[in-house]
């Protein structure tokens, strides 16, 4: 008999091609008078045009997000936040720059806009994660959900191809965990599974054509799908490994997922035989694990921990903090094992159960 339980998250969002226009009439129905932009250094240009859009409505711009939210930063942001009087944040950009909104909204109870330039997904969730002492700690809180979500494929189009790769096997990652449960919830599995779909029919397009709006604008709506799964959902194993080598080793975030995926998947298979086996057939493969090393092969992502500057002599260290604390998964999981799983990630092998 299926049992399970579902709530969905306060999600406000619009998603068309030039939707980044409506920004100034939202924040007026939405009531905020000074907002502060955020963005990377490498997206300030950017973050000035949209004070611009904004006009009057526009507070500041903090242009210093970094992945994995370092406590400095958001203490930097934080302090400009207090002193342009803030009344809500907008994020443009990736996960760096959405991490840092919703960090903001957790720690300084500021209202968030999300504008997504990439396919992190993150911007569905209700995690936030602030990056300490070579530790990445997580948390979940509906406060840090956007007000307000943009999607605009537009906005991606400047996104280099290399980079919309691993972005979108980021996203992948946020969908896959989400069937392959032991604990399936079927309005998440659909919405995961629906991602899943999408990614995989977009990203190959666009490393063919990096100027297929249509397959941009697919890859955006399933990396939507996708956060969603994960923001109603669960993470295991896999999150777990991807916030112990972002935190301790500072690892870049989406390729880190691309490469440490396909072998969590197959950790996992044997304990969730029928959610696997979904993801092989939504994908048209007959090996979901394999599948997905292969769909990164064919997108041109790192396949191996030390393309992306993880030394061997690290896996015992993060072997041993992924399992320093308990956490739900769907197989038992040892140090041992994870030290495996490490060893054929970090020499870029075909994942196979450990």
């Amino acid at each position: 008999m299926l049992e399970f339980n579902y709530k969905a998250l306060p999600w406000n969002i619009l998603f068309g091609a030039g939707a980044l226009q409506r920004l100034p009439q939202e924040i007026e129905k939405l009531g905020f008078e000074r907002a502060m932009v955020l963005t990377t250094p490498q997206q300030q240009t950017a973050g000035e045009e949209i004070l611009q859009l904004i006009g009057t409505k526009g507070a500041g711009l903090f242009s210093e997000a970094k992945m994995h939210v370092p406590a400095q930063t958001l203490k930097a942001a934080k302090s400009l936040a207090d002193e342009i009087k803030a009344d809500c944040t907008i994020s443009l950009g990736g996960g760096s720059t959405t991490g840092l909104g919703k960090a903001l909204a957790a720690k300084n109870s500021l209202p968030n806009i999300a504008i997504p330039t990439s396919f992190a997904g993150s911007e569905m969730t209700n995690i936030w994660a602030v990056s300490e002492t070579g530790r990445k700690v997580t948390a979940r809180d509906e406060v840090v959900v956007p007000t307000l979500t943009i999607y605009d494929p537009e906005l991606t189009l400047t996104m280099p191809v290399g980079f919309a790769m691993v972005s979108g096997l980021n996203a992948l990652a946020q969908a896959v965990v989400n069937v392959a449960t032991d604990k399936p919830n079927p309005i998440v599995a659909s919405m995961a599974l629906d991602g899943i779909r999408a990614l995989v029919s977009a990203l190959p397009r666009i490393k063919a054509d990096p100027d297929d709006f249509d397959a941009r604008a697919e890859a955006l709506y399933g990396a939507s799908m996708a956060g969603a799964a994960l923001g109603t959902g669960s993470t295991g194993l896999h999150h777990k490994l991807c916030h112990v080598f972002g935190g301790t080793f500072n690892t870049p975030h989406a390729e880190t997922h691309a490469i440490l995926l396909p072998h969590s998947v197959a950790y996992n298979a044997a304990a969730a035989e029928q959610g696997t086996q979904r993801i092989s057939e939504v994908m048209g493969v007959d090996d979901a694990a394999l599948g997905i090393f292969e769909l990164a092969g064919i997108l041109g992502a790192p396949q191996a921990l030390s393309e992306i500057g993880v030394k061997e002599s690290d896996l015992d260290e993060a072997a041993a903090v992924v399992t320093e604390q308990s956490f739900n998964n769907p197989e038992s999981v040892t140090t041992d094992r994870v030290r495996l799983l490490l060893q054929r990630a970090f020499e870029g092998l075909p994942p196979e159960a450990v």
